[in-house]
């Protein structure tokens, strides 16, 4: 069955599904193709259920702070309350239907299955194909990567939406990766009472941040009971029926635990996209774009398959600026030159820009400072809990930041206004010369700035 359509929209995560619906709502003819669920991993299995679960492992952990700050707290924990909002409130049981008639109500239309470029401007799902007239928007996110470590692919290990979708915790859980996924699910499976070990290949956790974030995170998890282990990688894994058995490179002693976490990134796929077809290769990671997400003649790609992180933030940002391409609509090209990240950890871990060692990487004179949250006074007076830091990257010769991380309470939060300074390019000596609140966590950011040599 052949179809003239005006967009098709493969994939509907964030990115997909605000594409799909901004496009309807404009009056255009737009199908969206989903193979699983209508919105993504980020409502299902990823950004969603993941921060109820933060939440909830955070009011224990501040239950068992009572005794320094104001008396006397017990606290029972109780995984099954946090498995029944995500599944009642978060995913409606990963059912999708809300989504579904949110896409139809815009006047968009849902096709289910696995999409696949069959030529230029054209989809086949099934038997049906999809002739587009604008084009077609390709929005198909990541999956966990999964490493080659002999025996593993054999075993009923875990991914990120086992993990979100467990009903009941394992007693004991081994987490192969220290990224953000690993690191958030490791504390708050501990905070649960749950015995967990990361394993990380890297030298430290948060390998892509700034060193001092590794340092606060794993302090952060041992504080909660978490091993933590560094610089060693798994070089066979076996499951008996009953456990999970790890052995590491270097290390005869094994691992052992009820459960294994694979934790260890994402990838896009392209090689069933047929994405060779408009001129496209299927063996790349990721598809290029230009600045206006453009991707071949009458293709648009955003989302984790740019390369520019798998955060629904990015996925959004992109297809903003795909819709107005497609719909002829002026406005600034993409700018990743301060795109923040997070990772809620308690304490929160946020960054934006450039670190350091990336600076220095591209050749720019840097002058740095690290400051610790207790600088300011709100940080002082926060006592447990408030651990962290905030430590800003300036390009010296031009004087403006172009990075920065806020890392304790609230540090996503406080992200804000250093994401600010690193996109619109504030002068350093403005930010110098600025009022600060008093008293409040992005103070520190005042001294930081002082403290730049």
């Amino acid at each position: 069955m052949n179809e003239q359509v005006d967009v098709v929209v493969i994939g509907l995560g964030p990115g997909g599904e605000y594409a799909a619906g901004t496009l309807a709502e404009s009056g255009l003819e737009v199908v969206g193709v989903e193979a699983e669920l209508v919105g993504g991993e980020c409502p299902y299995w990823g950004c969603v259920p993941s921060k109820m679960m933060i939440r909830a492992g955070n009011t224990l952990a501040e239950t068992r702070r009572v005794s320094a700050l104001a008396g006397h707290a017990d606290v029972t924990p109780d995984w099954g309350r946090v498995a029944d909002r995500i599944r009642d409130e978060a995913t409606d049981d990963w059912n999708d239907q809300v989504a579904a008639d949110r896409l139809a109500a815009k006047g968009g239309r849902l096709v289910r299955g696995r999409g696949r470029l069959t030529g230029p401007r054209q989809v086949t799902v099934g038997e049906r194909v999809l002739q587009a007239r604008r084009g077609v928007v390709l929005a198909t996110g990541s999956r966990p990567r999964i490493p080659p470590v002999p025996g593993l692919a054999a075993t009923p290990y875990w991914t990120n939406r086992d993990a979100m979708a467990a009903k009941e915790l394992p007693t004991s859980m081994l987490v192969l990766g220290g990224g953000a996924i690993g690191v958030e699910v490791a504390q708050v499976f501990a905070r649960f009472t749950c015995r967990v070990t990361v394993v990380e290949g890297q030298d430290r956790l948060l390998s892509q941040e700034e060193p001092e974030s590794g340092e606060l995170a794993a302090q952060a998890l041992r504080a909660d009971g978490v091993t933590v282990l560094t610089g060693l990688r798994a070089r066979q894994v076996s499951h008996d029926g009953t456990e999970f058995t790890v052995f590491l490179e270097g290390s005869a002693e094994p691992l052992r635990a009820e459960r294994l976490l694979v934790a260890a990134g994402r990838y896009s796929e392209l090689a069933d996209l047929g994405v060779e077809t408009v001129g496209l290769d299927p063996a790349a990671r990721i598809v290029p774009t230009d600045g206006r997400m453009r991707a071949a003649e009458g293709l648009w790609a955003v989302g984790d398959i740019t390369g520019h992180g798998a955060f629904t933030h990015v996925s959004t940002y992109q297809a903003q600026i795909a819709v107005r391409d497609i719909l002829d609509r002026p406005g600034p090209d993409a700018d990743y030159r301060a795109l923040p990240r997070v990772t809620f950890t308690d304490p929160e871990i946020a960054a934006v820009g450039l670190t350091e060692r990336q600076a220095r990487q591209r050749g720019l004179r840097v002058r740095t400072a690290v400051v610790p949250s207790s600088s300011s006074t709100r940080g002082w007076i926060h006592g447990p809990g408030g651990e962290g830091f905030i430590k800003l990257v300036e390009d010296s010769d031009r004087g403006v930041l172009v990075g920065a991380t806020s890392a304790g309470p609230a540090g996503g939060e406080l992200l804000y206004g250093l994401n600010v300074a690193v996109h619109a390019e504030v002068p350093v000596e403005r930010l110098q010369n600025m009022i600060y609140t008093y008293p409040t966590f992005h103070r520190a950011i005042e001294p930081a700035l002082a403290a730049l040599r």
